[in-house]
Order: C-alpha cells, then sequence, then structure tokens
C-alpha cells in the first residue's frame, strides 16, 4: 500500500471528522458514490486529484493542506526550489510535484507531472470545477477531454473546461513531463 495514498486517505477522513460531514455528503461533493468515496478513505485505492480538489474547494481547505498535511504560510511570495515541490505518487498514476504549496489563498494550482513508460495502461478520467492548462515540457502526451484525444508534442499546450471529464497519457514509451495550472473555478 502507498504510504502516500494512505496519509491522503487519513487526511480525508479527519477533515470529513472535524466537520461533522457524513459520507453521503463527501460522496455527493466529490460526484462519486458511497461506496467509491469509502474506498477512498481506506487508503487502498488510487485517490484522484478531482476528489481532493473538490473537497478542497468545498470546505475552503488549501489543495496543499490535503495533499501534503502541511498549511500554506506565504502571502507575497513563494519560491519552488528543482526537484523540492510537495509530492504525491499516486497508486500506477501520476507523479506530481506541487510549485505553490506554500502559497496561502491560491488561485491557481500549480503542478510538474510526470508520467513515465508503463504507469497507466488506460487513461482513467477525472472532472473539477474550474478549467485547466497543460504544457508539454518532454516528450509526448495526449490528453483526453471528453471524447476528444489531443495529441501534444513538447513545446505544445491546451487549454480546456475541466469539469469535462480528462486524463493524460504520454506516448511512444517514453517519459513524459508536463506543467498543469488547475484553475480553482472561484465564478459560481
Amino acid at each position: 500500500m502507498n504510504s502516500e495514498i494512505k496519509a491522503v486517505a487519513e487526511r480525508l477522513k479527519g477533515l470529513r471528522d472535524v466537520l461533522d460531514i457524513s459520507v453521503e455528503e463527501a460522496a455527493q461533493v466529490c460526484e462519486v458514490s458511497k461506496e467509491q468515496y469509502e474506498l477512498y478513505e481506506t487508503g487502498t485505492v488510487d485517490i484522484p486529484l478531482g476528489v481532493m480538489f473538490s473537497m478542497s474547494r468545498k470546505y475552503n481547505i488549501d489543495l496543499s493542506t490535503i495533499i501534503s498535511g502541511d498549511e500554506p504560510h506565504k502571502v507575497s511570495y513563494f519560491v519552488t526550489e528543482k526537484g523540492k515541490g510537495a509530492t504525491v505518487n499516486r497508486l500506477a498514476d501520476y507523479h506530481f510535484e506541487s510549485l505553490a504549496a506554500g502559497f496561502a489563498g491560491r488561485l491557481i494550482d500549480p503542478f510538474l507531472v510526470t508520467i513515465n513508460p508503463g504507469d497507466i495502461e488506460t487513461i482513467h478520467t477525472t472532472t473539477h470545477p474550474g478549467q485547466e492548462f497543460n504544457y508539454c515540457l518532454e516528450g509526448d502526451m495526449v490528453v483526453k477531454v471528453g471524447e476528444s484525444e489531443i495529441v501534444l508534442h513538447e513545446g505544445d499546450s491546451i487549454y480546456f473546461d475541466s469539469t469535462k471529464p480528462h486524463g493524460q497519457n504520454n506516448l511512444n514509451g517514453k517519459r513524459c513531463r508536463f506543467i498543469t495550472v488547475i484553475m480553482n473555478g472561484l465564478a459560481e
């Protein structure tokens, strides 16, 4: 069992307990079944970023707090040194490195994402409020948005509505790395 997934699961359960939120309410917020949400809290299955994002947004908890357990504290600027961003390594999925985890009150969440060959057999889509931007830094990647599959090469980018089911994968049996910026969808 991945210890990082287990830690995120414990933080989700702790958040639910502290705010006195039922499993049913949390599942509804995350747009998953009660049974699926309960699995997330066990820490034995991958927890999609969209689930963490939905809980973060609904209950005004910083996404970094759910991901890493650390409260952001900088309000003027925050520097992330190369290779030192808060990470989430998800079971058989993406490797996320937060590039702004220590900045309080962020309006966007930028991540450096790495997908190694064989990490993802099939793209599993997710949804979350707001919009998303992906910029391909290395390799080739496919981005699925709804029923469309868009191929990006190094230097290409895509901006899309993240309420649509979406996901990414590497191509050509090579590692891909990309910057993803998730806009928190503050406009209601």
